[in-house]
């Protein structure tokens, strides 16, 4: 269920979906039936052929005769590929069509029965394109026809969100067109569900770009390189001193060498420190001389010191 879509849409819609060689017929824009039944809301596009071929098929469509007046269709597709945009409205192109070929559409099936009696009036609720052919068994259409009619169709459905089961042929809403058109119309259907699947700039045989990147296992020596290049990155990265930010930049390693430095002297210092409470402790309740003090917390810095560099450096202080 949609309300059809106006002139502007649905040339904005062609040329997206890559449909450039347009005609517009003269007044196509107001050109329909509008005054002689009803349009709209639409559930569906129809694919026909014009059953002839000629150069006066695009003004035939346009104008119609005494019997069928015009427009009857929307679009009209030539066999060099080129598009003529007919009418904008109701136009004379379906009739009346069975309620079950009906049904399928409107509800967005994928098999298409015989259709029933003609109960419905078709053209209030579908867009129709006519596609330049005679008819003829074996009269095949060219590629570039077949290509537009496709994306002419996934416009339409691109516009209003269905899927290609919104489109039917003549032949399956009604028993009076047996063979129109004469081709695969699944294999249309087909081909109009892959375009959907992709932008409306997509071209057949373009490869879509995936939306992830397919996992593909790194090896030993390769995750080594990136951890590799990833450590000097982050080791020749500039920082600013956390306790000087208005200093200069270091880089991280300059950083870490400093840090260490730093705690080496700590440690030294809390080791010696330690010592000198011990060698007092030990002296507390003892009659000794002051200079016995000094000497026995000075030995016992001197010891720890040593020490100290000791387990961090391997080697002893000089």
């Amino acid at each position: 269920m949609a309300t059809p879509m106006t002139a502007d849409q649905w040339l904005a819609a062609l040329r997206a979906e890559g449909v450039t060689d347009i005609v517009e017929m003269p007044g196509w824009r107001t050109h329909n039936r509008n005054g002689r039944g009803a349009w709209g809301d639409v559930h569906a596009t129809m694919v026909h052929h014009t059953a002839g071929e000629g150069s006066g098929l695009a003004d035939y469509c346009y104008r119609g005769n005494a019997d069928l007046p015009g427009p009857v269709c929307h679009d009209f597709l030539a066999r060099s590929g080129r598009l003529y945009l007919v009418g904008n409205g109701r136009t004379n192109h379906a009739g009346k069509v069975a309620r079950n070929a009906y049904d399928v559409v409107l509800n967005e099936r994928s098999v298409h029965p015989a259709p029933g009696p003609d109960e419905l009036d078709g053209n209030a609720v579908s867009y129709g394109l006519e596609v330049e052919n005679s008819g003829a068994e074996g009269r095949a259409w060219p590629a570039k026809q077949y290509d537009v009619a496709v994306r002419v169709q996934a416009a339409r459905c691109r516009f209003h969100g269905w899927s290609a089961d919104s489109i039917w042929a003549h032949k399956e809403a009604t028993r009076r067109k047996p063979l129109d058109p004469r081709i695969d119309m699944n294999a249309f259907r087909r081909a109009v569900a892959e375009r959907l699947k992709h932008p409306p700039s997509w071209n057949p045989g373009q490869t879509t770009p995936p939306l992830e990147e397919n996992d593909v296992p790194l090896t030993d020596a390769e995750m080594n390189k990136i951890a590799d290049l990833a450590a000097a990155k982050t080791w020749a990265t500039a920082w600013k001193s956390p306790t000087d930010p208005e200093g200069p930049t270091r880089s991280a390693a300059t950083f870490v060498r400093w840090a260490d430095s730093r705690h080496q002297r700590v440690m030294t210092q809390l080791a010696a420190l330690t010592a000198a409470v011990e060698a007092l402790t030990k002296l507390v309740g003892e009659d000794v001389d002051t200079d016995q003090v000094v000497a026995a917390v000075q030995a016992a810095i001197r010891d720890a010191v040593i020490k100290v560099d000791v387990d961090i450096n391997g080697t002893p202080a000089a």
